[in-house]
């Protein structure tokens, strides 16, 4: 996605590149060779609840702040203020983490083997085409409030 001035220019919609990823272990793990986890069905399926519902609380929490602030959560649109109440004290990237976890959960709960495999290429994805361009983007429009912000609070956790 280009960026129009006052983006980040992210490569895509983050959601897209977790939903890509996915899509992509399914057809390998589903349409040419099987490669389950190994982990006993009902660890798989307890922890993939837990990620998932941690997902959630964590992507509902960030949203909020976002729509509290008033300004756009999707990277792809103009941000006119820096969140940094709330999650956004703790991570810089709670949505991120979020889709990370739900994508987890989803790969635990199918016995997705490929899923797990791509989740740290994907994960660098991520903050290569959409976390470090929207770090360069916040400290351009917001500059010692974002390096301040920066400076105290962990990119991930």
């Amino acid at each position: 996605m280009a960026s129009n001035g006052d983006t980040p220019g992210v490569i895509a919609p983050p959601p897209l590149l977790f939903f890509g990823a996915l899509a992509a272990a399914a057809a390998v793990d589903f349409g040419l060779v099987r490669v389950p986890t190994g982990l006993p069905r009902a660890l798989r399926l307890g922890a993939g609840a837990v990620f998932a519902a941690a997902a959630v609380g964590l992507a509902a929490a960030a949203l909020w702040r976002f729509r509290r602030a008033g300004t756009a959560a999707e990277p792809w649109r103009p941000s006119t203020t820096l969140v940094k109440d709330g999650v956004y004290r703790f991570t810089r990237n709670p949505m991120y983490m979020a889709m990370a976890l739900l994508y987890l959960g989803l790969a635990l709960a199918v016995d997705s083997g490929v899923a797990l495999l791509l989740l740290l290429p994907l994960l660098a994805l991520v903050q290569a085409g959409v976390i470090s361009r929207e770090e360069r983007y916040l400290e351009g429009k917001f500059g010692d409030e974002y390096r301040r912000y920066r400076a105290t609070v962990r990119r991930w956790i």
